[in-house]
């Protein structure tokens, strides 16, 4: 807890920053002019000084040569009300004074009191370091996650999070919440798993009595993320009528509920995410443009665990270490096993990691300390995909064969949806049915 004095002549002013460095956690005294200040400093010392540069009696300078002469030296931090002006005082003064500009923000005053935030980067458990709370690796494409993390937690920018499925899109979501050490919570939302019907309400709340089912009022998570941040998970899912209503909070910061007519203020990051390629947001309208230049004003890719296979062993330990403190076992790797999961491919990331080496360790034998990998790391999914995957053009086929199956493949992406197939073809929908016809397969996709 410090003392501070603060000589200000601007009586509004001076209330806001004592309300705020109260906030704080400091004590504050209050003088409008030289005159006061110096007797302030006749029974009293200071640890730091906030001083504004035009007083009625004279340049706060003055006060500086003033703390010389008695022999005080508390940190002092000149408060003025123009770039310039700033620059001057910079020139003149000593380097260990510091500045200020009006209007001051919270963020301001807690930089000069208490100096730079401490960032939650590194918390150990198990021997196994977890950046930001949670995030774990230490390989080049992780570093350079780390890095943006930590460069976007000092801004208010919103941030969409593009990467595989089960590459850790939320858990850096957090990472980012807990690094900008804001007030307020991360509220958690997946925009792929509501109905039409009620993203509006989950997103924007509800009055009481706005449609059947509305017994009571609701918050919606802009309102619950208050000086917080909200995350948006599988935002591209969002109806594409809809978007404009998520538009129009994005750049009011209001919300009116369901049902409500009072526009809310509401301030909070939003962090977004999509498994989703940027071209095929692109291309197949997916998401508005407006909408993802307001969401994705700092893009950040989630490197797929094959681009960092070297973190593996540390993830492997992490996981195992958790499953050993909740039941009570002692279970270790050994070399060869470490060697044989960093060899696997792991198409579904870091969830599909996680869930084998939980399967093993249910398969294993408590009174142990030797785990039991399957004898195939495979997942089910996995195993689907890639022989989806290894169906390449061979020799002999005729155009038609091939087109067929680019048509059926399409077709299964986008769950049959022939409109969305034919955009992605690059044909018509027309085209798309005449080529259905012709194939003998319309009634799979009906």
């Amino acid at each position: 807890m410090l003392d501070i004095l603060l000589v200000d002549d601007d009586v509004e002013f001076s209330d806001v920053v004592c309300h705020i460095v109260e906030f704080l956690g400091h004590n504050i005294s209050t003088a409008t002019s030289l005159k006061e200040a110096h007797q302030w400093f006749e029974n009293n010392t200071f640890d730091h000084v906030l001083l504004d540069f035009m007083l009625p009696d004279g340049s706060g300078l003055h006060l500086l040569d003033h703390l010389k002469t008695i022999g005080q030296s508390p940190k002092i931090t000149l408060i003025s009300g123009h770039p310039s002006v700033k620059g001057i005082l910079a020139e003149m003064c000593e380097p260990n004074v510091g500045h200020l500009l009006k209007p001051l923000q919270r963020e301001d005053l807690e930089l000069v009191l208490n100096g730079p935030k401490k960032t939650v980067k590194k918390a150990k458990s198990s021997g196994i370091t977890r950046h930001f709370g949670g995030l774990i690796g230490e390989s080049e494409p992780m570093q350079k996650l780390y890095n943006m993390i930590e460069r976007v937690a000092k801004t208010n920018a919103n941030v969409m999070l593009m990467g595989e499925s089960g590459a850790g899109k939320e858990v850096v979501a957090q990472a980012i919440h807990n690094a900008s050490q804001c007030e307020g919570p991360l509220v958690a939302s997946n925009c792929g798993a509501l109905s039409k019907e009620l993203i509006g309400s989950e997103l924007f709340g509800h009055e009481k009595g706005a449609f059947t089912g509305a017994i009571a009022r609701k918050e919606g998570v802009f309102e619950q993320s208050n000086n917080g941040t909200l995350f948006l998970d599988e935002v591209t899912e969002m109806p594409i009528d809809m978007q404009p209503n998520l538009l129009r909070v994005l750049e009011t910061k209001k919300v009116t509920r369901v049902g409500g007519n009072r526009e809310i203020p509401t301030n909070c990051r939003v962090i977004s995410a999509t498994n989703r390629s940027l071209t095929d947001l692109a291309q197949n309208n997916i998401i508005r443009e407006d909408i993802y230049f307001r969401l994705a004003v700092f893009p950040i890719d989630i490197p797929p665990l094959r681009d960092r296979k070297e973190d593996i062993p540390l993830l492997a330990k992490a996981f195992l270490d958790q499953l050993n403190d909740e039941n009570g076992t002692a279970f270790s790797w050994t070399p060869a096993q470490l060697k044989e999961l960093q060899s696997y491919e792991w198409p579904g990331n870091v969830r599909e990691i996680r869930h084998a080496i939980h399967r093993a360790f249910i398969m294993s034998d408590p009174q142990t300390s030797d785990i039991i990998l399957p004898d195939n790391l495979e997942s089910p999914f996995s195993r689907v995909n890639n022989q989806t995957a290894e169906k390449p053009v061979s020799a002999g086929q005729t155009i038609e064969e091939v087109e067929k199956e680019l048509i059926h493949a399409t077709l299964d992406k986008v769950q049959g949806n022939k409109t969305l197939a034919a955009q992605m073809l690059g044909i018509s929908t027309k085209t798309l049915y005449n080529r259905l016809n012709a194939y003998g397969g319309i009634g799979e996709y009906k």
